[in-house]
């Protein structure tokens, strides 16, 4: 057996080959157009194996291959040895003397030769920085980058995550102190409005006990000692009316009856169902009636301070018992409660 054993030159247009115990002769192919179609098969695996018998060729296929594939290398793949029959490796052509052949590996032997190293038939793919670590492979250079590049990656998404998580942190601290803030406002500030609406009231409180207080100092209840019997608007059959248009103080025959306010006597003496009355006009024009008096102690004209006596308590006119009927009227002369009367000017009964 033969390995890739070179075909020898021919001297001359013919040559004689043994093949066996039979000598043959050659002689020189001038292929043509014709001559080719029938014999097609034949000259195709001589071109063949005159191309695979090319070294610098298969050089060139092997680095095409690696440059499309970017990841073999000379360590990787083993030397591939062709063997063939010594009977018809002898038989075959010289590959140079294959048209359009022998041109070519002509122009081919004046190039530098491939020589075979421990380097990668290519370093497509591999960085300068790469190579100066020592990456030879670049598959496994493809490989580190391709898992760099999804490091970094997710690296870069988990920062944009914890990004997100600590601006939506942030937004939720900023929106609970913001309401907290507000709420703390909200509750200031309601303090303050109570604190003011108290201290008004409290002055409000004030101002009207103090002019009560002036009131009461000009204003003085009717009499001292007293019982409410009736009140103003009660009905009943015993008001000619219908309703009772004053306010009853029962009390002791004789008691003192007092003016309630200064002022002047307008009306002193028997008045019908109203027994003994006197009438004392304040200065506003307000009228005060005390009926059912025992006595009658001032005349009409008379000029009455507060707390002056004006008459006594009796059973005059239309009674059923001791008491004073007292009656409030506007300067129009219409009724009103007397019991509200005297609490606005700070006598309570």
């Amino acid at each position: 057996m033969a390995s890739n054993k070179p075909a020898p030159e021919a001297p001359s247009p013919f040559s004689v080959d043994t093949f066996g115990d039979e000598e043959r002769t050659w002689e020189e192919w001038n292929p043509t157009e014709e001559s080719i179609r029938p014999v097609r098969g034949r000259h195709r695996v001589a071109k063949q194996r005159g191309l695979a018998r090319s070294s610098t060729v298969l050089g060139v296929g092997v680095i095409a291959a690696v440059g499309a594939g970017g990841m073999a290398t000379a360590q990787d793949k083993a030397p591939v040895s062709i063997s063939l029959p010594d009977s018809f490796v002898d038989n075959l052509p010289d590959a140079k003397s294959l048209p359009g052949v022998g041109s070519f590996m002509s122009q081919e032997a004046e190039a530098a030769p491939v020589v075979a190293a421990s380097a990668p038939l290519t370093t497509a793919g591999i960085t300068t920085a790469e190579a100066e670590q020592g990456t030879t492979d670049a598959g496994e250079a493809l490989r580190a980058r391709i898992l760099q590049q999804a490091e970094q990656q997710q690296a870069s998404a988990d920062a944009e995550a914890r990004a997100a998580e600590e601006a939506a942190a942030a937004e939720k601290a900023a929106t609970e102190a913001k309401k907290q803030q507000d709420e703390a406002e909200a509750k200031a500030k309601a303090k303050i409005a109570a604190e003011k609406k108290a201290a008004k009231e409290a002055a409000a409180k004030k101002a009207e006990e103090e002019r009560l207080a002036k009131l009461r100092a000009s204003y003085t209840p009717p009499t001292s000692a007293y019982t409410l019997t009736s009140t103003y608007g009660q009905s009943g059959a015993m008001w000619s009316s219908g309703q009772h248009t004053g306010l009853d103080f029962a009390g002791a025959a004789g008691s003192p009856l007092k003016a309630v306010h200064g002022g002047t006597i307008t009306s002193a003496g028997w008045s019908g169902s109203y027994g003994y009355r006197t009438v004392l006009q304040l200065d506003d024009g307000t009228e005060i009636w005390y009926a059912h008096q025992s006595s009658i102690d001032v005349s009409v004209g008379q000029r009455v301070d507060t707390g002056d006596t004006i008459g006594r308590m009796g059973a005059t006119g239309n009674v059923t018992g001791v008491h004073l009927h007292l009656e409030v009227r506007t300067a129009g002369g219409s009724a009103m409660d007397p019991a509200a009367w005297l609490n606005s000017k700070g006598l309570g009964v």
